[in-house]
């Protein structure tokens, strides 16, 4: 333990993702009010949505640690730590899996989470320049395409468009993992890092969250006059609509705000290009703050850098702690109070836990499901150069 956070470990990233674990046990469980810059009791609002995707950062800035750091894998590496990824993804998806079944009502975040594993696969070896302009284009433009996909399908689901493209959309997830793995191929441990990371996520989480504000009264009246322009008509009933030719149905259900939403929308899981460039700002940020801090604060700091590294367990004893005091319903009648219980508790199990038995138990088993899929002795990470 006394080693612990000191190089070539980053506990900057283990402190980020600590955040991002807290802010999520904020969002099952605590009790916020609508965010207002102007009071500050209202601030802690700003865990959902915003924790999840903070969560996905750091997962690409994971993987790139997980498979060489700094320095991209070699080509010969590559066939044992894409075995190693698919491994490790379908440990983390069977986890989520459970963690569902268990009936909480909470969206479990792992089973996108485990497919996103195999989704970075492809870019693993492109240079930082090539990840930062994919994510940005993904930022951008993803948002839009989605919201043309569903329109186009008249909202078409099923078990796997709901898995790709349900709660945590894929296209909007994609951006933050490519993002992060860019962030993890530089070099975490300068100074010069951190800063950037926090003053550049500063300003972009500026630009996204300042530009909705600037367009919100535009947007808001163009939406009254679409809702009232829609009030005049007359609704065909959905058996009414399933039974149109699809041209007609694409002209019955289809809804233009939903593109001018796709773009400017910033509430919390809507998958927005301004909500992506405002919470992934804010995200980066959070990553560079941690990365500046936990040097001269290691020892404050130590208890969330043990919780942010064992996330999966940290995150699953919090879904079967809810299960057990009777689901959200029961602790929303708390009034907040879970929310502190369970992240004291977490902070101290989890440092306690790292003192006497160091890495957790589901990243254990992770582990050993990654060492396994690539055949590699030991557990060794092929091409790995910095640990997580």
């Amino acid at each position: 333990m006394l080693a612990f956070g000191r190089p070539p470990r980053v506990m900057g990233v283990d402190v980020a993702r600590g955040v991002a674990i807290v802010g999520m046990i904020g969002a099952h469980v605590g009790v916020t009010q609508a965010f207002d810059w102007a009071r500050v009791e209202t601030w802690t609002d700003v865990v959902h949505g915003r924790s999840s995707l903070l969560f996905a950062l750091v997962a690409g800035i994971s993987i790139a640690l997980l498979t060489g750091g700094r320095r991209t894998p070699e080509v010969d590496d590559l066939p044992r730590i894409r075995l190693g990824l698919v491994g490790r993804g379908a440990v983390v998806f069977a986890i989520g899996c459970v963690l569902e079944l268990v009936g909480t009502g909470i969206a479990v975040v792992l089973t996108v989470y485990g497919i996103l594993f195999v989704a970075i696969i492809p870019f693993l070896r492109w240079r930082r320049r090539s990840l930062w302009i994919a994510a940005g284009a993904l930022a951008l433009l993803g948002p839009l395409l989605l919201a043309i996909v569903r329109i186009l399908s008249i909202d078409a689901y099923g078990e796997g468009i709901g898995l790709v493209l349900g709660t945590y959309p894929v296209t909007v997830w994609m951006p933050f993992l490519l993002a992060g793995l860019a962030i993890g191929r530089s070099d975490l441990l300068r100074l010069r890092t951190a800063v950037a990371l926090l003053v550049g996520g500063a300003v972009l989480c500026g630009i996204g969250y300042g530009t909705a504000a600037l367009v919100a009264d535009p947007v808001d009246a163009l939406a009254a006059a679409s809702a009232a322009d829609e009030a005049g008509r007359a609704q065909p009933t959905p058996e009414e609509v399933a039974a149109m030719p699809y041209p007609e149905q694409l002209a019955a259900v289809a809804d233009p705000m939903r593109v001018v939403s796709a773009v400017v929308d910033v509430a919390p899981h809507s998958g927005g290009t301004l909500e992506i460039l405002g919470s992934g700002g804010l995200a980066a940020a959070i990553v560079g703050a941690g990365l500046l801090l936990s040097r001269p604060l290691r020892w404050v700091l130590l208890p969330l850098a043990a919780m942010g590294s064992m996330p999966l367990t940290a995150y699953a004893a919090q879904i079967v702690v809810i299960a057990l005091v009777g689901g959200l319903s029961a602790t929303a009648a708390m009034e907040g109070a879970m929310w502190q219980a369970l992240t004291l508790g977490l902070l101290v199990a989890a440092t306690v836990w790292l003192a006497f038995v160091g890495t957790g138990p589901l990243e254990r088993l992770t582990r050993r499901a990654s060492a396994w899929m690539a055949g590699t002795a030991g557990g060794q990470r092929a091409g790995a150069r910095v640990r997580r």
